[in-house]
């Protein structure tokens, strides 16, 4: 679900296994571990200690969203480490892309989050089996330009609706986050439980906030030019948006505290049932960005937790009061926590969102 900088987009011809897999090798270091990730994460800061001990980085192929991602690999696609978000890890998984993680290999394993750790059927199975570890995590939020829009006019997120933001507004292309905004919107925390009438108003929400879009980003940098050059006054976005327009001068700030709340995802890597090289490196790369001081950067740099509980105690308090992470149960308790929907469920707003992309 979390594309941060640099969209390095690969474009695969689903022509052929073969001409997917040379097209998707976007960054070639180490040949002997492939990652699958979210263009952005390959900054060499997230992994130093991997670099230290093996000489090079990975080599990091790049996906827009985890749909696209899932049939890439169904479709033969060959890959060591995937990075997929809380609301896709279950259809990864039951679809016997995964195989279960050695814990024993992955230190700090002990150290992740509880309060994440204990989610249902996310990191771990009833049966004990490991499949997934967190890694960062954050929201999507309402977004703004405080030069342009006053505060009092964005307090509730069917602000993304009102006409006077009509030409200014941006969400992502994206259904997870599109339908948690729509979700939020109409007063509903748990999308797994949606009825067809709640995702008739949720979509007639969508079709509001449709006229007033400029534009639907498709990763940070496409948000942050479009915020950071007075394009689009209100977005839904992630948190690096707001770190990265900020840090470029931009007075664009983010509203956690809106009536409805926001929205939270946590991602993290698995490991694919057919890795085709080196899994020692596999778990090399885990160590090290599941590594205390990695989160020192995640949430500075990029506006993230790391999963990993003892690096978020490690970070300056100033740092984390200034993200929003010293108080994390002040906007949990108004947040939609991205968890995995019902298989049928995610067909219907996947279709339905093109559909109102497309002015229908």
């Amino acid at each position: 679900m979390r594309t941060l900088s640099r969209r390095l987009m690969l474009t695969l011809a689903l022509t052929g296994v073969l001409a997917a897999s040379a097209a998707a090798l976007a960054v070639a270091a180490d040949k002997d571990l492939i990652v699958f990730d979210w263009s952005g994460y390959e900054d060499p800061s997230f992994h130093s200690k991997y670099v230290e001990k093996n000489g090079d980085s990975p080599t990091f192929a790049f996906f827009g969203d985890e749909d696209e991602a899932f049939e890439k690999v169904r479709s033969g696609f060959k890959s060591d480490l995937g990075h997929p978000c809380s609301q896709s890890v279950v259809k990864w998984r039951e679809a016997g892309l995964l195989q279960p993680l050695d814990t024993s290999k992955i230190t700090g394993w002990k150290d992740l989050n509880p309060g994440i750790m204990a989610m249902k059927d996310l990191a771990t199975t009833a049966d004990g089996k490991a499949w997934f570890m967190p890694w960062d995590w954050g929201n999507t939020q309402l977004t703004y330009n405080s030069d342009k829009v006053d505060e009092k006019d964005v307090q509730s997120l069917k602000a993304f609706a009102d006409p006077k933001f009509k030409g200014k507004v941006s969400i992502g292309d994206n259904v997870d986050d599109a339908y948690a905004l729509a979700s939020l919107a109409i007063g509903l925390k748990d999308w797994t439980m949606m009825t067809d009438d709640q995702f008739k108003q949720a979509s007639d929400f969508l079709r509001q906030v449709h006229k007033n879009i400029r534009s639907y980003w498709t990763d940070t940098t496409d948000i942050v030019q479009l915020l950071s050059g007075g394009e689009v006054d209100l977005a839904w976005a992630w948190n690096d948006a707001t770190v990265q327009s900020a840090a470029a001068g931009a007075p664009i700030k983010s509203k956690k505290d809106t009536a409805e709340g926001i929205s939270t995802w946590v991602c993290g890597y698995v490991l694919f049932k057919d890795a085709p090289d080196n899994v020692d490196k596999a778990y090399d790369y885990l160590n090290a960005i599941n590594d205390p001081d990695v989160a020192k950067v995640l949430v500075k740099d990029w506006g993230y937790g790391q999963a990993n509980a003892k690096g978020m105690a490690g970070v300056d308090q100033a740092v984390l009061k200034e993200k929003g992470y010293d108080d994390v149960q002040k906007f949990v308790d108004k947040t939609l926590f991205q968890s995995p929907v019902p298989s049928a469920l995610k067909l219907k707003m996947i279709a339905e969102f093109e559909k109102i992309k497309a002015g229908y």
